[in-house]
């Protein structure tokens, strides 16, 4: 998903500092770094444009960096910028705040107003996830937004998790996408960026009902992945969950394509095919995989999967282990 754009242990260490500083100008804003063992310094960075956002995952030594008024009226892309903290401790001033970060919290600050931040890398480096938005783009009032500039934004719960989640799946590279899903991706960034920030400025009557739905669309596909084991699950404990009606859940699904039940089923589906071929669950009983992904019924499990990839559970991975013995 993303390219890698920066890897220091592909230069001699004379090169790296420079480099760095070309592609951190390029790919996020021109900022003053000290680094405090040059000798040491190790970084990496990868990047994707997504059209509407940007989405950068970097790692780095102990470094201060800064963003000068100077540097601003030079240039500025005029941007909001969200980071994750994936490990190592951070800091960052801005708009009159010092906000301390650790594991899994997010911050804004913008590109606009003069920044200072400090990383402390304790086992090496530090890492993190960044989300470019343009100011243009996002449909809040910027006196609004600017008072959540250098403070803490949980990544663990609500909005902060569903946000935290969809930035670390797009920086570890997991799922299937091809180039046309670029500007699909940046969307439900900007979507998910917005309703981040309407939570914690209680603005959500201010995003656009396209904008909500779509979020809203994510975060029910994430509790549905999320208890997919669980027997009970069915599009009425779903659409109790997310306090709205069965006719309105039936709704949004249906405007991409699904159903509820559907969708439900070919996740199972998919759940259940990915441990059938992996080397790691072969040992594991066929029925097991069928009620670990929420089928109760071992025949019902066998029918759906017959019909979903044209051949039986026990014949898929017969496939992927052709020397081995598949378990019932």
């Amino acid at each position: 998903m993303l390219e890698k754009v920066f890897d220091s242990e592909e230069l001699p260490q004379a090169d790296r500092l420079d480099a760095w500083h070309d592609s951190v100008s390029h790919w996020l804003t021109p900022n003053v770094f000290t680094v405090d063992q040059p000798a040491e310094f190790r970084a990496s960075l990868q990047a994707a444009d997504l059209g509407p956002a940007q989405v950068v995952t970097m790692t780095y030594s102990s470094m201060r960096t800064s963003r000068t008024p100077k540097m601003i009226r030079r240039s500025d892309p005029e941007m909001y910028v969200v980071g994750l903290t994936l490990w190592g401790r951070q800091a960052i001033a801005q708009a009159g705040r010092d906000t301390a970060l650790g594991e899994c919290d997010l911050v804004l600050y913008s590109t606009f107003q003069p920044f200072e931040t400090q990383v402390r890398a304790d086992d090496g480096t530090a890492g993190s996830v960044v989300a470019h938005i343009p100011r243009a783009l996002l449909l809040l009032p910027s006196d609004k937004v600017d008072r959540l500039l250098a403070t803490r934004l949980p990544g663990r719960t609500g909005m902060g998790a569903l946000f935290s989640q969809f930035l670390t799946h797009l920086a570890t590279g997991d799922g299937d996408y091809g180039p046309d899903d670029d500007i699909r991706l940046g969307t439900v960034t900007l979507d998910l960026f917005t309703a981040l920030l309407a939570h914690h400025l209680d603005a959500g009557a201010q995003v656009p009902v396209d904008s909500r739905e779509r979020v809203l669309i994510t975060q029910i596909r994430a509790f549905i992945s999320r208890h997919l084991g669980d027997q009970r699950l069915s599009p009425e404990t779903v659409a109790s969950a997310h306090h709205i009606s069965l006719r309105y859940l039936q709704r949004l699904f249906q405007q991409n394509g699904h159903t509820v039940s559907a969708w439900i089923r070919d996740q199972r589906l998919e759940h259940a095919r990915r441990d059938l071929a992996d080397p790691a669950s072969f040992l594991s009983p066929i029925q097991a995989i069928a009620i670990r992904w929420g089928f109760a019924h071992p025949a019902a499990f066998s029918r759906a999967f017959r019909a979903a990839y044209g051949m039986s559970p026990r014949d898929y991975r017969h496939h992927f282990h052709p020397d081995g013995c598949a378990r019932r």
